[in-house]
């Protein structure tokens, strides 16, 4: 066949640069916000962070015979109240002390270890996890050990020096699975008692069956009764599965800090919606630069062929900026729209945060009452929070899907997930309710669900399986 050149003529749609940048805008929560901000001001010379200004009146001056007037002072002039509503307490979490590795590289300190076998065993530490296991193999760290520090050593080598790291601070430190973590707690222990005794040939000879709860079968195997086989469960709950949490002095913090795009108040009957603008910088054009360009400029419009490249590129960086600008208000805009639309659509469960009034609520229902589009729902509301009197809530949270009762009446998977989870609190620990048990409770009281629908939600409710959920 003959190669040959046509040209062909179709239509596309395609995404311009800035609805590009403008979605990504859209996507990002209040702290990146403010990362983004702050980078385009450096990346754009004609950007300038605005100055927050006081709108505060001037304090009146006071006589002296006015201010030894005590009893004569309101009681209004004897405290300030110059805080805006986004002015919160906000804790301060301070990073310091050591590191997990730091502590344990200080304890290898005082082992009597050779050069060569203290910077192998410090190797071994670095690759450690933050919950304390160890999860790469031997074989694997002794091929990094000679690619980065040049030493040839040996899984066997390797393996006597993790014992050494097995026996520090915190127990379990160094474990490569469940069960030799709660071994190496227990060996630290004084096995000084039955359940104790117990707990630990649990552990050695009968794990399997102790993950599976197979709790039956182990007390017919051991021959103990079940008093006696529930102290020592007891003794095995007592034991950390993360033994790097156990160390917390310079470690990081496992309860991270969210900052909330939306604030909502609710007083008198009435709600206040704002969004959170606490920390986000408010940028502007810096007026010296289209001073500069005004400067250049001719009185009969010419410009000299030398300042032609500079005036270009001061333009374009305004008009990037301008752009800037108009996308994050953009951004604001679409962002206060969408957030009102939800809290017209769920009032009454913004009211005191009860759930079971929460509406079915999908993507479409919001995207239909805005007139945006559905994609565009969806990336304003993940990654969202907003704060209420009961609490931080994720956006995404609140969109359910719908389920329908025997009467027809249109719920919330919500009040599903509820019930459902409210079942399974009353249970019988000792016969947990089965995912069709469940379905079939749940149809008792006229909501028609089938059993997967059943096992969907409780996996959502993070509940294990009733096999799992067994108890003596």
């Amino acid at each position: 066949m003959a190669i040959s050149q046509r040209q062909i003529q179709k239509l596309q749609q395609t995404l311009s640069p800035q609805q590009i940048q403008m979605i990504k805008l859209l996507e990002l929560p209040t702290v990146q916000l403010e990362q983004r901000i702050k980078q385009e001001i450096e990346d754009n010379i004609v950007l300038e962070e605005e100055e927050r200004t006081n709108e505060e009146e001037e304090p009146q001056q006071i006589s002296v015979e006015e201010y030894l007037r005590e009893d004569d002072t309101p009681s209004y002039k004897s405290h300030i109240n110059n805080y805006s509503k986004d002015d919160k307490q906000r804790p301060v979490y301070l990073s310091g002390g050591r590191s997990l590795q730091e502590f344990l590289v200080e304890q290898l300190g005082y082992r009597n270890l050779s050069e060569r076998e203290m910077r192998l065993a410090v190797y071994i530490v670095g690759s450690i996890d933050e919950d304390g296991y160890l999860r790469r193999d031997l074989l694997s760290i002794c091929d990094d050990i000679a690619f980065s520090l040049g030493i040839e050593t040996t899984e066997e080598e390797l393996e006597r020096l993790l014992s050494v790291i097995h026996e520090l601070e915190p127990a379990g430190v160094g474990a490569r699975n469940l069960r030799e973590c709660l071994m190496l707690q227990m060996e630290q222990l004084d096995i000084n008692s039955r359940p104790r005794r117990l707990a630990k040939r649990i552990i050695t000879a009968h794990f399997e069956e102790f993950v599976k709860k197979h709790y039956e079968k182990l007390i017919s195997r051991l021959q103990v009764t079940e008093d006696e086989f529930r102290e020592a469960i007891e003794e095995i709950r007592h034991l950390s599965p993360k033994p790097g949490n156990l160390y917390s002095e310079g470690g990081t913090d496992t309860t991270p800090y969210i900052i909330p795009d939306f604030l909502l108040d609710y007083h008198d009957g009435k709600f206040d919606l704002t969004l959170n603008s606490y920390n986000v910088p408010e940028v502007r054009v810096n007026r010296r630069y289209v001073d500069m360009i005004r400067d250049m400029v001719r009185p009969d419009g010419s410009v000299r062929a030398e300042d032609k490249e500079a005036i270009q590129f001061v333009k374009s960086k305004i008009d990037s900026a301008k752009w800037f600008i108009s996308a994050i208000k953009q951004r604001h805009d679409t962002l206060m729209r969408t957030m009102q639309t939800i809290l017209d659509y769920q009032s009454e469960y913004f009211k005191d945060g009860d759930k079971s009034k929460l509406r079915p609520m999908i993507l479409k229902d919001i995207a239909d009452r805005t007139g945006l589009d559905v994609s565009t729902i969806s990336r304003v509301v993940n990654s969202k929070y907003v704060q209420t009197s009961f609490g931080i809530i994720l956006l995404k949270s609140l969109f359910s899907e719908a389920m329908q009762t025997e009467s027809g009446e249109e719920v919330s998977s919500y009040e599903i997930k509820n019930l459902l989870q409210q079942c399974i609190d009353d249970e019988d620990k000792r016969r947990p309710l089965t995912d069709e048990n469940l379905m079939d409770i749940l149809n008792a009281k006229g909501y028609r669900i089938a059993r997967r629908t059943v096992a969907k939600y409780r996996e959502m409710l993070g509940i294990p399986v009733a096999r799992l959920r067994k108890q003596i």
